[in-house]
């Protein structure tokens, strides 16, 4: 059971952490990547749009 998935497709930037936990990040190209603790990923305001999902839960650690 997926405990989170958001909702919409986010165009904003971030700089992103996993600092617990598993997240998903599906791009809306397609392409999927999972990341687990310690992974991290940086995305500039309009690059790559995203949307994230986990199924364990996670903490993160994110700058906009």
């Amino acid at each position: 059971m997926v405990k989170y998935v958001a909702d919409h497709w986010c165009y904003r930037g971030h700089v992103l952490l996993v600092l617990e936990g598993e997240l998903g990040t599906l791009l809306e190209d397609g392409r999927t990547f999972k990341l687990i603790a310690g992974m991290s990923y940086t995305v500039a305001d309009e690059a790559e749009p995203h949307r994230s999902s986990t199924v364990t839960g996670a903490k993160l650690f994110i700058v906009d």
